[in-house]
């Protein structure tokens, strides 16, 4: 590969990485019913929401207790489970979100290091 290429796939990284930054994020968090861990899950979501995605994404809470079948249909086996259904690629995390930087890197807002 030549080196002018290499800088040109550099750049295009770039833009989109620059594209990515101001995406808007679709984001389903799977819970099981009103448990600490759910509320937990909602709380440390919604936080990370607001102040890294302000204005730029669509959260739907999905109580798997109150919608079993749903849980088959996006293959979830634990709860809270948070799907990134956009941007792509799709991303899961499960837990209670609690640690910022692991949802943060989930969600391609920072890069892992």
């Amino acid at each position: 590969m030549s080196p002018q290429k290499i800088i040109d796939s550099a750049e295009a990284f770039e833009r989109a990485l620059a594209g990515a930054s101001l995406a808007s994020y679709v984001l389903r968090l799977y819970v099981a019913g009103s448990t600490v861990a759910s509320a937990r899950a909602i709380a440390n979501l919604k936080a990370v929401c607001e102040e890294h995605l302000q204005g730029r994404y669509e959260l739907e809470v999905i109580d798997l207790y109150q919608q079993p079948s749903l849980a088959k249909g996006e293959q979830i086996i634990a709860a809270p489970t948070l799907i990134k259904k956009l941007p792509p690629p799709l991303r899961r995390i499960i837990g209670d979100l609690s640690d910022t930087e692991r949802v943060l890197v989930g969600l391609d807002l920072r890069r892992k290091g």
